[in-house]
């Protein structure tokens, strides 16, 4: 009998009730998804699921932030839907700045390291596997030394700990740029 209610798919994503949800989100992760604010990611372009893993991971306490643990605590599942369609029905930020020779050492490093494999070939993410392109620098570097240091786990086939493990710290900021100024 308990067979048909485990079998049920999840309800559609709202995105507008995903919008009416952000406004809270706002004043750190932006208006429209595009922080301005220092080690604050930008949601806008994000896949959807990174976004639901990652209100998963905060709710259960599998990754911690003083401040995003207590919000994710606060959600439920449909509230989570919500907000990750949301964010990616957003167009994505656009590179603050050009790329230099910095990103071409670290385009050498994604390629070494082969982050296409996981984050899409325009490395905008791919089902739970973050979109990097366009995203601020200080969080991608943050991102990588709290990966490398086993502070953070990611989910999915590849461990981030052993794709940084190589990584130096100069490594992590050229590839961090890299990513920063792709569009």
């Amino acid at each position: 009998m308990a067979l048909p209610v485990v079998c049920a798919p999840a309800s559609a994503a709202d995105v507008s009730a995903g919008k009416t949800l952000a406004e809270g989100c706002a004043a750190c992760h932006g208006v429209d998804g595009v922080s301005q604010t220092p080690l604050t990611p930008s949601l806008a372009g994000e896949p959807d699921e990174f976004v639901q893993w990652q209100l998963v991971y905060f709710r259960s306490g599998a990754r911690k932030s003083d401040v995003m643990g207590p919000i994710a605590e606060a959600l439920g599942n449909e509230d989570i839907r919500n907000l990750g369609a949301y964010y990616a029905s957003l167009p994505p930020p656009k590179p603050p700045v050009a790329a230099d020779a910095m990103a071409d050492n670290g385009e050498k490093l994604a390629m070494r390291h082969r982050c296409k494999s996981c984050h899409a070939d325009d490395y905008n993410g791919f089902r739970a596997a973050a979109r990097l392109s366009g995203q601020r620098e200080d969080v991608l570097v943050k991102a990588l030394q709290d990966f490398k240091s086993g502070k953070r786990i990611g989910s999915g086939v590849a461990s981030m700990a052993d794709v940084t493990y190589e990584l130096s710290d100069a490594d992590m900021v050229a590839l961090s740029h890299y990513m920063a100024t792709r569009p």
